[in-house]
């Protein structure tokens, strides 16, 4: 299945989890998984939050910033992948002066 971003209306989500600012993405969800591409504004953030019930991959596409990740800081760039298996938790931030672009994917487990 090809999923096209560009035609899926943007959406944009103040606050996400409690972080800063807002994330704007396309979305795909199918009840099996969920698929966005997105980005952080300067100083916005997805707020710290443990996956219970799902596992998250996010591919930095452009841009800088870091995951607070369970005790831990990790710095990201272009091409960076970050992986939080269930039970875990994270938080993505963009600490940078740019856009920071991820493509992300969640999988219901």
């Amino acid at each position: 299945m090809n999923i096209n971003f560009d035609s899926i209306p943007e959406t944009i989500i103040p606050h996400m989890r409690d972080g800063e600012k807002e994330v704007r993405a396309h979305m795909f969800a199918d009840g099996l998984c969920k698929i966005m591409k997105g980005y952080l504004i300067p100083g916005a953030s997805i707020g710290l939050h443990t996956h219970e019930s799902s596992s998250e991959i996010i591919y930095i596409l452009n841009g800088t910033g870091k995951i607070l990740y369970d005790d831990g800081c990790e710095t990201l760039v272009s091409g960076s992948c970050h992986y939080c298996p269930k039970g875990h938790a994270h938080s993505l931030i963009n600490d940078s002066n740019s856009n920071l672009e991820f493509f992300a994917v969640v999988p219901e487990q």
